[in-house]
């Protein structure tokens, strides 16, 4: 019977207690997210950037309106627009063509 006494139940009391002391911890904040920082990208080419176009982009291996859109900081659009110009110079070549993502190449060779 001495043994059955140790591993007595938890009175009322104790039981209560247990319940309420839960999940008083800190309460977890939101993180409030990544600012993005908004770009100032080019809509219209200036001088200085046509040429850099004309003379850089058409020496990069691969060459997509997104490179073009970092490397110069315009816009997608006018970074499209600007990758079929070269296309339509004779500057780079398709290598592939999908509606959200053309892919083009040097045109040496």
């Amino acid at each position: 019977a001495s043994m059955a006494k140790a591993a007595q139940p938890k009175s009322k009391e104790a039981k209560a207690k247990a319940a309420t002391s839960g999940g008083k911890g800190k309460k977890k904040k939101w993180s409030k997210g990544k600012v993005k920082e908004k770009l100032q990208n080019l809509v219209l080419f200036d001088k200085n950037t046509y040429e850099k176009l004309l003379a850089d982009i058409p020496k990069n291996k691969l060459i997509t309106p997104s490179i073009v859109s970092e490397k110069l900081k315009v816009n997608g659009s006018l970074a499209r627009k600007a990758v079929k110009e070269l296309l339509s110079k004779g500057l780079t070549r398709v290598v592939d063509h999908h509606h959200a993502q053309s892919i083009y190449t040097r045109a040496s060779h």
